[in-house]
């Protein structure tokens, strides 16, 4: 059950009907788009695509030992009471051609990918429940929350610090901290061997990509 939840909640590439990257959607939502034919699957196999309607997607992935796509992409599965259905990585809009424009929202999870979950003081990785975020000039000191006065940082790092700015505490930044241009999320998925067929979808430096 667990392995059908997570499915479910995986990321799906969706493009719009002029073939450019507009969004990541869970597979839910992916699935609802394709069963009511506003968008196709978009099967990627040694950079040939092919679309696929809800019907000829569950088909194909009844034999998805003749397709060497399917051995090599990593799919997650759901699983229905009459067959296993493969989860798209990437849809295609069948009647939406515009490119919202997007800006890069100023959260926790994006600033923890733009710094790569990396402490900014120590330089450590650390996993997220061990992180927080540092507010480089303190509040008590009239910082605000901005892409260039927070950063990652670990627990000892943010305790050491306490309510003093990295000078007054002699300490040092690793990184000067900037507002992405480009979404930071995807970047980071980006690296995961499973999300390669999003590759050429995405160009960095023409669009930015929202996650819903």
């Amino acid at each position: 059950m667990d392995g059908q939840v997570s499915a479910l909640n995986s990321h799906v590439l969706v493009l719009n009907k002029l073939w450019m990257a507009v969004r990541v959607i869970d597979a839910r939502r992916a699935f609802s788009l394709v069963v009511r034919d506003l968008a196709e699957v978009i099967r990627v196999d040694n950079n040939t695509y092919t679309g696929h309607d809800f019907d000829s997607w569950t088909e194909i992935a009844q034999l998805r030992d003749e397709y060497d796509d399917f051995a090599t992409h990593y799919y997650e599965w759901v699983r229905t009471v009459r067959m296993e259905i493969a989860v798209p990585k990437v849809i295609r809009l069948l009647g939406y051609d515009r490119v919202p424009k997007q800006d890069v929202k100023l959260n926790r999870r994006n600033i923890f990918a733009r710094d790569h979950n990396r402490c900014q003081y120590c330089g450590y990785q650390f996993p997220t429940s061990e992180l927080s975020l540092d507010h480089i000039l303190p509040r008590s000191q009239g910082g605000g929350s901005s892409w260039t006065n927070l950063v990652c940082c670990c627990v000892a790092c943010n305790t050491k610090k306490g309510g003093r700015t990295p000078q007054q505490a002699h300490m040092k930044l690793i990184t000067k901290p900037i507002k992405p241009k480009n979404h930071p999320v995807i970047s980071v998925r980006l690296g995961h061997e499973k999300y390669q067929s999003w590759k050429q979808f995405l160009d960095h430096a023409y669009w930015s990509v929202e996650l819903k």
